[in-house]
């Protein structure tokens, strides 16, 4: 059967959701987690479904995309389709040619995961690798340790607190208290917790989402930001370990997170809350001159 690419309709990509999270495994290499389309909802259900792309074959969707932003597709691809001849070259024909409708831009990029024949394909069409990204993953089975901090559960009385601690940490304006609401209506966040740590004079000083893609599965982190005026204290450790506290409790295996190499800070972060480094990733790049 030949492979159809699809953008989901108005009603939003829950067909899509729903086979992101039969695909996470622990023993799979790090891909598009139900968690990243949950963050992105924060922008609505219409922008989100116009985000997604998903590759099927006889009506079942062997790989989903999401454009992450206009430059950057972020794909998934079900465990006996990473090798499939046909799907990678409708993938790469597909994010080749911007009439697509795929990556309009002449920067576009693709991260796929690593290991499938789509990242040979694009390769041998002349995509280069562009700059690394260091996944980490801290194993669930244990209990987690208790931060030295003091964090709480975000509900719609807290909502303005998380809001202002990621824009102070992220210098962005656009995660509103209306993006939020928007986020937390969609049904990934049936499986996420919003969580903020505050200090000893309780002010809010860091703040994650979590998302969990069901029990036995790993969950993620997305995103985690501590307060500009109060890095440098622990405050990052702290929430991060509250973060996998509550991916324990949802019933994760373990817990994902993924940042720019050359963040070392975060890299060390992370580790220092019992995350382990995964081999590094690298999004692939369209060859320069092409349209």
């Amino acid at each position: 059967m030949t492979i159809v690419m699809r953008e989901p309709g108005a009603d939003g990509p829950h067909a899509a959701v729903a086979a992101l999270r039969e695909w996470q495994d622990d023993a799979a290499p790090a891909q598009l987690h139900p968690g990243d389309v949950g963050w992105f909802w924060r922008r609505g259900t219409r922008a989100t479904a116009a985000a997604v792309r998903t590759w099927s074959r006889d009506g079942r969707i062997l790989a989903v995309g999401l454009l992450d932003e206009p430059e950057l597709l972020r794909l998934a691809v079900a465990p006996d389709a990473r090798r499939d001849e046909e799907l990678a070259r409708r993938i790469a024909a597909d994010v080749s040619a911007p009439e697509r409708g795929v990556l309009a831009r002449p920067d576009g990029a693709v991260d796929g995961p690593d290991g499938t024949r789509l990242r040979e394909v694009l390769r041998a069409q002349g995509w280069t690798d562009d700059e690394p990204w260091t996944p980490l993953r801290r194993d669930l089975t244990e209990p987690v340790a208790a931060p030295r901090v003091r964090t709480g559960t975000v509900g719609p009385g807290r909502v303005a607190v998380r809001t202002a601690v990621h824009r102070a940490a992220f210098e962005s304006p656009r995660f509103t208290d209306e993006s939020w609401q928007a986020m937390a209506a969609a049904p990934p966040y049936a499986g996420a917790r919003c969580l903020v740590a505050y200090d000893d004079r309780g002010g809010a000083v860091a703040a994650v989402t979590v998302w969990s893609a069901g029990p036995g599965r790993p969950g993620l982190l997305e995103p985690v930001g501590v307060h500009p005026q109060h890095r440098g204290r622990g405050h990052g450790t702290a929430v991060t370990l509250a973060a996998a506290a509550a991916l324990r409790e949802l019933g994760s295996s373990s817990a994902l997170v993924c940042t720019p190499s050359r963040n070392t800070a975060a890299v060390a972060t992370y580790t220092s809350a019992g995350f382990r480094p995964l081999p590094e990733t690298r999004d692939q790049k369209r060859p320069a001159g092409r349209p």
